[in-house]
């Protein structure tokens, strides 16, 4: 778990980004790969579902990026709760959860996007900006990624 809060004036600016995910190699990854857009900012990363709702409410970020299995709080309970809180945020599922069930509930919370791990190096930027009303993709946030797409450079998969 780790916080960035040496923020400067440049940061107002940023899109700024909150990360739960419960493996810390995957947030590592996501970070990297996020970053290297000039204009987004990683402010916090969590482990922990409650942590995550808990952060969100505080730092009121512009998208938070959840995985669906965390401790405490599971990601779609978490993002119910941050919908609550913190309104303005947008919330983008990032998981390797296929289920259309799951999918299904996670949308059902509010949330904006579902990207599946294995295709996030190519589907995660696209939804994060058609979750922040960037573009012209409404349906791509919100689609279902194949898990038989080949795996692309940039971010790994868990």
């Amino acid at each position: 778990m780790s916080s960035y809060s040496s923020l400067s004036v440049l940061d107002a600016a940023r899109v700024s980004i909150l990360v739960a995910d419960d493996f810390a190699e995957w947030r590592v990854q996501v970070r990297c790969f996020l970053e290297a857009r000039q204009d987004w900012h990683i402010i916090f990363e969590t482990s922990d579902g409650l942590q995550a709702v808990e952060k969100a409410t505080e730092l009121h970020p512009d998208v938070v990026l959840l995985d669906i299995g965390m401790p405490s709080l599971n990601g779609i309970e978490a993002a119910t709760k941050i919908q609550q809180a913190s309104s303005g945020s947008r919330i983008v599922f990032l998981t390797q959860n296929a289920d259309s069930e799951v999918v299904n509930a996670a949308l059902a919370t509010g949330a904006q996007g579902y990207v599946l791990k294995l295709n996030a190096a190519t589907e995660l930027i696209p939804a994060i900006t058609a979750a922040l009303g960037e573009g012209n993709q409404p349906d791509r946030a919100k689609r279902l990624s194949s898990p038989s797409e080949p795996e692309h450079q940039g971010l790994g998969t868990v």
